[in-house]
């Protein structure tokens, strides 16, 4: 989307804070399952993976980092960012084995620098989580609710994700039609 239609900063949070994305809303955990369970099916099978567990970071974890709290229940090691609610760049010059993105890759304002940035902080094997839907065609597009959203400036496909898997060395696997997990090489 060109920057002169984005919402300014402070507009772009008063939608972010009416989101009820709360750490123990059963609800909203069962929801970002779809992305832990795979996860963490690959990260159990990662060398170096131990009862200490592997680093992440939840990329764009909002006010309440319930992914964070989950992954943490199950014995991983994990950081937090949000530009808006845990504002904290130190953990932006990290090295983890994986990263998370739950509803996160269609607010990007630059996503060629963003991925780019994503994929620098992963180690070689590292696994890149995505939540996000998919444009499923252009007939549809028109029509899709996801694009009234005026924070939902970036749209992406199945095509999108093979181009990323290409441009950054990695892996694609889709999971469900909203869940594509990046492997890097």
């Amino acid at each position: 989307m060109p920057n002169r239609f984005l919402l300014s900063p402070k507009d772009e949070k008063k939608v972010y804070d009416l989101h009820e994305n709360e750490v123990n809303d059963s609800g909203y955990r069962r929801f970002l399952s779809r992305l832990t369970h795979p996860l963490l099916e690959r990260l159990q099978q990662q060398p170096g993976s131990s009862s200490h567990g592997l680093e992440g970071l939840d990329f764009g974890c909002g006010p309440g980092p319930a992914l964070a709290a989950m992954l943490e229940e199950a014995g991983q090691r994990m950081e937090c960012f949000d530009p808006f609610y845990h504002n904290q760049p130190s953990v932006l010059v990290k090295r983890y084995d994986f990263i998370t993105a739950t509803e996160v890759v269609e607010h990007l304002h630059n996503p060629d620098l963003e991925f780019y940035e994503l994929f620098s902080m992963l180690k070689p094997g590292g696994w890149l989580g995505i939540m996000t839907k998919l444009v499923k065609s252009r007939q549809t597009f028109c029509n899709w609710h996801y694009i009234r959203d005026l924070t939902h400036v970036c749209f992406y496909s199945r095509t999108t994700f093979t181009y990323l898997a290409d441009k950054f060395n990695a892996q694609v696997h889709f999971v469900a039609d909203d869940v594509i997990l990046l492997q890097k090489i």
